[in-house]
């Protein structure tokens, strides 16, 4: 299916990740290549290239482009690395994530949305993604570990059993906070001495829930 986009709002939208200090020349290319109005409701195509979250099923949103470019910005991304996201959502992210990686695992708690995504994905022929149903509070052993972790959720805290499966030097990239208000979007570096933790910038992201939902 052809993207809908208006050239002009694609135009304002890089200019706009540049303005707000994204420079990082491999993540603008992702943004400008993924096609964000695939991603969000077909009443919001008119508003996809805005930098605004939106709504999307299940009760969860898109993030705005600022952020999703951001946080992929503060991962530092290589080639040959391996990512795991927990939160797939539209999907959108993790497409972004495919072109800066070798691999992503993204894992989502709502069977509508990883089917969605899921969909979308291969639509783009984001053939090194695979979406998962799943707990993103209980990685599966056997999905080994991960030279990136990116959480597009909000976590009270950064469990110590997700940090643990970042690789040496692994980078970890969270929202951390209450549920309900405001978070700190928290970086994690492994290194040979520990993890060193730095605060970047306060965000606003839906709940990370425990748990494969019952329903939807």
């Amino acid at each position: 299916m052809p993207s809908t986009q208006n050239p002009p709002e694609k135009m304002m939208f890089q200019l706009n990740l540049r303005r707000r200090g994204i420079s990082d020349q491999a993540v603008l290319r992702a943004m400008e290549e993924i096609p964000r109005d695939l991603f969000v409701a077909a009443a919001d195509r008119a508003n996809a290239w805005r930098d605004s979250a939106l709504g999307i099923a299940c009760g969860q949103t898109i993030s705005q482009p600022f952020v999703v470019a951001y946080m992929t910005e503060q991962l530092q991304l290589q080639k040959h690395h391996r990512v795991l996201e927990i939160g797939t959502g539209s999907g959108y992210q993790a497409a972004i994530l495919s072109r800066l990686c070798r691999q992503v695992l993204t894992i989502e708690r709502y069977r509508t949305l990883a089917d969605s995504a899921r969909a979308r994905l291969e639509q783009l022929r984001c053939d090194n993604v695979e979406v998962m149903l799943g707990d993103g509070f209980d990685i599966p052993a056997g999905a080994g570990d991960f030279d990136r972790i990116i959480v597009t959720a909000a976590m009270e805290q950064i469990p110590d059993a997700l940090a643990q499966r970042l690789e040496p030097d692994g980078i970890l990239i969270a929202p951390v906070g209450p549920h309900q208000g405001i978070q700190t979007l928290v970086r994690l570096a492994r290194t040979g001495a520990g993890f060193e933790r730095k605060e970047l910038v306060d965000v606003r992201f839906v709940p990370a829930l425990p748990g494969i939902a019952r329903e939807l």
